[in-house]
């Protein structure tokens, strides 16, 4: 496993998809309190938040296929998604910590219909200091607003 931050530049189609494949996995066995057709409706807008996020790092096998992968604008965590087939494995911790150190990540919001995701931080030594009801986008998915 290696860990690579993408210059916006080789953000190709190819990468695109297969950081899709990871997002969807992930967020199918961790986001249950989306529909079908939710998580369809947001699927489009993800290829273009991976090619504009400001920093993307990825996690690939030793086949050199992404298995993870974060974005991060300034110092807050825009998103964190391990395979599900590679979650439990310390994946995302070793993310999570390579951000911190490099990119000096000291905040993110996660869904708090997602309890597994707020432990997750909250071990990482996140704390939340804000809720609000809706998302960003104001759908009824309440977030929670976490800083080390």
């Amino acid at each position: 496993m290696k860990i690579t931050s993408i210059n916006k530049n080789k953000r190709i189609e190819k990468l695109i998809e297969q950081l899709l494949e990871v997002w969807e996995s992930s967020v199918k066995a961790t986001h249950l309190f989306l529909s079908e057709s939710e998580i369809e409706n947001i699927k489009q807008y993800v290829p273009q938040a991976l090619k504009e996020v400001e920093y993307l790092t990825i996690i690939a096998d030793e086949n050199d296929h992404p298995i993870a992968f974060m974005g991060i604008e300034s110092n807050k965590l825009e998103m964190l998604f391990v395979s599900d087939c590679e979650r439990g494995k310390g994946i995302g911790t070793k993310l999570l910590q390579y951000g911190i150190k490099e990119y000096s990540i000291n905040e993110l919001t996660v869904n708090e219909q997602n309890p597994n995701a707020k432990r997750f931080y909250e071990h990482n030594g996140f704390q939340v200091y804000k809720r609000t009801e809706t998302d960003e986008q104001g759908n009824p998915y309440p977030l929670l607003y976490m800083k080390v």
